[in-house]
């Protein structure tokens, strides 16, 4: 079920994500990160959930972020600059296995200590495939949110790849699942970059925590 929201409200954010949104830089490190001056959202997720496509949908651009059929060509935390109101960070996927051990250790740590420490960090989105539901990966990164007290919301990818009834299931089945985090959003934001299915509402929703 797609949130509703007033035409004012959706017309403020396409108007936000139609502006200026700019690649600033790729963070590999934590001392890398740039001062902590605007609100951040983050997309977190699998490796080869969509989440590059996702960015690039939401503003309008095809080559904004760098997509790949290759999971885990995300290899650092990617901040993009929306209109100097808000920061979008484009992190590594997790659970991939086809790297190195090493590697894929260096990834899930830069993740994890960035959602554990960033003190303007407003809210992650924690994107799911449709197809493929929650996973003990996503499960972990859900539980060490609620210790830590960061808001998440749990996003739908590439919802074009099932039937209406699956879609429906899927997210039965989720939010029943979203009941017992606490730092869990109740609802799913049910999306697919290749239609344009939920982007005018998710502009919304990301819009709310820009400065």
């Amino acid at each position: 079920m797609i949130e509703e929201f007033s035409p004012e409200a959706l017309e403020e954010a396409r108007k936000q994500f139609a502006g200026p949104c700019d690649f600033m830089l790729g963070v590999a490190a934590l001392k890398q990160l740039p001062p902590a001056t605007l609100p951040e959202i983050a997309f977190a997720g699998r490796s080869n959930v969509g989440k590059s496509s996702l960015v690039n949908a939401l503003t309008g651009r095809k080559t904004l972020a760098k997509t790949s059929n290759t999971p885990g060509r995300t290899q650092q935390l990617n901040y993009f600059n929306l209109g100097g109101r808000l920061y979008m960070v484009d992190m590594p996927g997790y659970g991939y296995a086809k790297v190195s051990k090493t590697q894929r250790d260096a990834w899930t740590q830069l993740v994890f200590d960035y959602l554990r420490g960033r003190p303007t960090l407003q809210c992650v989105f924690i994107l799911i495939d449709t197809r493929h539901g929650l996973k003990d990966s996503d499960i972990t990164l859900m539980e060490m949110l609620d210790e830590t007290a960061v808001q998440y919301r749990i996003v739908l990818t590439k919802t074009d790849k099932v039937k209406s009834q699956e879609l429906a299931k899927i997210s039965e089945k989720i939010t029943a699942t979203l009941k017992k985090h606490a730092a869990a959003f109740p609802q799913v934001l049910p999306t697919s970059a290749n239609k344009g299915v939920g982007l005018p509402e998710f502009r919304v929703v990301l819009n709310a925590y820009a400065a």
